[in-house]
């Protein structure tokens, strides 16, 4: 009986060590391996998954945000949300507060944001109309929203995050974000960065994120990238080389 006694005790132990365990709500527990996943050899990628043309409410490495952290039904990747809890815990007892404005998009979703837009520059030229969608938004099947994470907090404006709360926010996200995994991608271009403008509310978890990057990178090309309006000007627009790929040096150095 004793030796039964320690075998338990010895696999449970073993057992949180090697994951952590986080409370959602009052019902949902997600178990989280503690080693940040590093290689893509451990992550089950498709196509499918990095275009986003898959369903992530009825995928089982999704979560559905709990909505005292979002300001919509947001649903991430569950490592991705598991990091944003302790980030939102530590940046709590620091006085701030982050609320997820959006998460992840499929496919659909993009296409809906991406061709509102078109249809609202109709007295631009296709090529000029698809520059002005590309100030902020992505083509489908080349956003980082996709993938579950990346996340937009507090504000989607640039200034508010020069005014006095959000400036707060956004000095507290730049020194610590970081050390949960999570980077802002689009940053000014000084340091010759193309594709998107400054975006300081977009966070991106790079654990994550990269080898999903390596993967597109390595298996996604131009004729890939169809089915809205406007498509044929993703190879003029260089988008896989200047946006999908147009990261701030931080990011692109993460490994």
């Amino acid at each position: 009986m004793k030796l039964l006694v320690a075998t338990f005790s010895l696999f449970i132990s073993l057992f949180y060590c090697n994951a952590s365990a986080i409370i959602i709500g009052s019902a949902e527990i997600i178990t989280v391996p503690s080693d940040t996943i590093k290689s893509t050899k451990k992550l089950n990628i498709t196509k499918s998954f990095v275009l986003g043309k898959f369903d992530y409410k009825t995928d089982s490495t999704f979560v559905k945000v709990n909505t005292q952290y979002s300001a919509k039904p947001v649903y991430l990747k569950k490592h991705v949300y598991a990091a944003f809890l302790d980030m939102h815990e530590a940046a709590q007892k620091d006085g701030i507060v982050l609320l997820i404005l959006s998460g992840t998009r499929n496919f659909d979703e993009q296409k809906a944001i991406w061709e509102r837009k078109w249809n609202a520059y109709t007295t631009l030229q296709p090529l000029q109309r698809a520059l002005k969608i590309l100030e902020y938004s992505s083509m489908p099947s080349s956003s980082r929203h996709h993938w579950g994470t990346d996340l937009d907090l507090n504000s989607l404006s640039n200034s508010y995050f020069s005014s006095e709360k959000g400036k707060a926010i956004y000095d507290w996200l730049i020194s610590n974000a970081n050390s949960f995994g999570f980077y802002q991608v689009y940053t000014t271009k000084e340091n010759n960065r193309t594709g998107y403008k400054l975006e300081k509310w977009h966070w991106s978890y790079l654990p994550l994120a990269n080898p999903y990057l390596e993967f597109y990178n390595s298996n996604i090309t131009l004729d890939d990238i169809n089915g809205f309006e406007g498509f044929e000007m993703a190879k003029e627009l260089h988008i896989i080389e200047d946006y999908v790929n147009g990261i701030s040096q931080q990011a692109k150095d993460y490994n």
